[in-house]
């Protein structure tokens, strides 16, 4: 009986592994197909024929699809826990959720963390270098001087790396386990590594997440319409229409050879037909959407960034009054036990709901931000250089989410895997400076956002607007065209 129970027991764990490895394949298959249309979808449009640097372009998709479908496993990871807890919470004992257990969370945790590193250090480097690569000089040319070019920079650039690591560490710990600890490269020089490029990614996100809270009023009333409030869209178009007219008699009356005028022409020709498009979507919008769906969806971003930076606040008072709120504090009574939200299943949502709206900010703020303004992809014209540096931005971004998420008190959920290993997250000041200073960050942003109007008025009134002391230039609605056909220079 014994061994008939043994035999029994290892077939069900055989059962357990190849049923979890089948739900892994088939999440990821689908996050790599959707991260296959996005990136096809900005890609640079290139010849067909199949020669050398079709072959290397193609690869370099492969990989970078392969990181972005990595990336946005990342970023569903923690809500997908969440809602797996509510839902084991709820139902413990029914036949159909069966799959859905802590050794299956636990084993996506464990993935994400390997494939972000997989992709952060080998993958993405190898794609950037392997697109540059034309082979030593004096060897024949062809994919295999590429290939062999690309793994010497590669083992170069490790070397590079562990060298930088091994002198920081040396330089800030010097007693003898330290010492003994730099030559153990799985156990230590690798965690420590991606523990500094997670206090990166996180930094990142404390610089872009406060800039998108503010931008994401901005970008959503470009993409709405706005409520016409004392405007007269028939006259607007009238006179876009007055305005197209002229120029197109100008750009038809020049001569050929004057190229740096009908350039401009031409330019500011698609500039108003692009605006007498958007007045005419504004007079074709319904009422309710005019005066409905914007003023919601505006009072609905002001109460998701309120309540996110009410929680922040929260869990600043947490940290200084009670030890279990540090992220790397007691572990939880684990997934299914217990809710991890005083509201049950809506507190879950709502978190959920918070850690996206995180995300996009996140995203937004990113762009928003001028050092990294060149990285904004465009339709059909983004070159694989650019692809690659905007998958490796986004998986740096999506992959400290979850740190930053249970690090600012968004969610407690407890970090698993690697996630909750750093070292940095155990360090009482790192945690507490970094919710301060996200508390502060976007509140200054949003009160920045909507006193704009104020200040410019005020510059105005002391003429000071000639000076360019108002930074609402990139916001403002009078300097060009808005995404909804609004223009005061009318």
């Amino acid at each position: 009986m014994e061994g008939q129970d043994e035999v029994s027991a290892r077939e069900q764990h055989f059962h357990s592994q190849v049923r979890e490895s089948t739900i892994c394949f088939l999440l990821f298959a689908i996050l790599y197909i959707v991260s296959y249309f996005i990136i096809t979808r900005y890609k640079r449009k290139s010849d067909e024929q199949e020669d050398e640097d079709a072959i290397v372009n193609r690869i370099s998709l492969f990989l970078s699809t392969f990181t972005l479908a990595v990336s946005a496993g990342a970023v569903l990871l923690l809500p997908f826990s969440i809602i797996s807890n509510e839902i084991l919470l709820s139902f413990p004992q029914n036949y159909y959720i069966q799959w859905l257990n802590g050794s299956l969370i636990h084993g996506l945790w464990n993935l994400a963390s390997l494939f972000s590193n997989l992709c952060l250090f080998v993958l993405m480097p190898f794609a950037f270098f392997f697109l540059e690569s034309e082979g030593f000089a004096g060897l024949k040319k062809g994919i295999r001087a590429r290939i062999l070019e690309t793994l010497v920079m590669l083992i170069l650039l490790a070397l590079l790396i562990l060298g930088i690591v091994w002198v920081a560490l040396a330089l800030i710990d010097n007693d003898a386990a330290s010492m003994e600890s730099l030559y153990d490269l799985w156990e230590f020089y690798l965690p420590y590594l991606y523990s500094c490029i997670s206090l990166m990614g996180c930094l990142l996100l404390l610089l872009c997440t406060p800039v998108g809270l503010s931008r994401m009023f901005t970008v959503m009333g470009q993409l709405l319409v706005k409520p016409t409030i004392l405007e007269d869209l028939d006259e607007q178009i009238y006179i876009i229409t007055l305005e197209e007219e002229a120029l197109q008699r100008r750009l038809n009356g020049l001569s050929s050879s004057v190229e740096h005028n009908i350039t401009e022409l031409e330019q500011e020709l698609d500039n108003v037909k692009t605006l007498k498009i958007k007045l005419e979507r504004r007079k074709k919008a319904s009422a309710w959407e005019r005066n409905l769906v914007y003023p919601a969806v505006m009072v609905l971003l002001l109460i998701e960034t309120s309540i996110s930076v009410l929680l922040v606040a929260c869990n600043i008072l947490c940290l200084l009054v009670d030890e279990t709120a540090m992220p790397k504090g007691t572990r939880g009574p684990g997934i299914g036990n217990a809710s991890l939200s005083a509201f049950g299943f809506v507190g879950a949502a709502l978190e959920i709901i918070l850690i996206f709206y995180l995300m996009v900010s996140s995203v937004v703020g990113f762009y928003s931000l001028r050092f990294f303004g060149n990285f904004i992809p465009k339709k059909d014209d983004t070159t694989m250089t650019k692809i690659i540096g905007n998958c490796v931005s986004i998986l740096v971004l999506s992959s400290a989410l979850p740190v930053m998420s249970r690090t600012l008190g968004i969610t407690r959920f407890d970090l698993l895997g690697d996630f909750g290993r750093f070292n940095w997250l155990g360090n009482f000041y790192i945690v507490l400076s970094y919710n301060l200073l996200f508390a502060i960050m976007a509140t200054l942003c949003l009160v920045r956002k909507f006193t704009s109007a104020v200040r410019e008025e005020l510059f105005k009134a002391l003429g000071l607007h000639k000076l360019h002391l108002s930074d609402t230039s990139r916001d403002s609605e009078t300097t060009k065209p808005s995404a909804n056909g609004h223009q005061k220079a009318l």
